[in-house]
């Protein structure tokens, strides 16, 4: 397995509404140096049947955005890291065609 970050999604060029205020969904993600930070979900979407979730660092939201895999077990849904390496590049894929067909609109 590779061992790469998957911090990369989008810089601070993004300019989609990311000020949810009210009802937000926040994570607490600890990084690889050990460290928290409080994530906010700002983008679900799917992939040969499998969800994906989009959180951004709630106190940086200039940082770029990270992918997860949303897992489901036993009626509790939690994040997964992508580990896999074609996984990773088809959901980095489908998530920048998005991120176009809103630039468009």
């Amino acid at each position: 397995m590779s061992d790469h970050k998957h911090e990369h999604v989008h810089g601070p060029d993004c300019d989609h509404d990311h000020d949810h205020e009210h009802g937000e969904d926040i994570f607490i993600v600890t990084d690889e140096n050990g460290e928290e930070h409080e994530m906010v979900m700002v983008y679900t979407f799917e992939s040969q049947d499998q969800a994906y979730a989009v959180l951004l660092d709630r106190n940086d939201p200039e940082a770029d955005g990270v992918i997860f895999r949303i897992e489901e077990e036993n009626d509790e849904a939690f994040l997964v890291n992508i580990e896999d390496e074609a996984e990773w590049e088809r959901v980095v894929g489908i998530y920048n065609e998005i991120i176009a067909q809103d630039e468009e609109e």
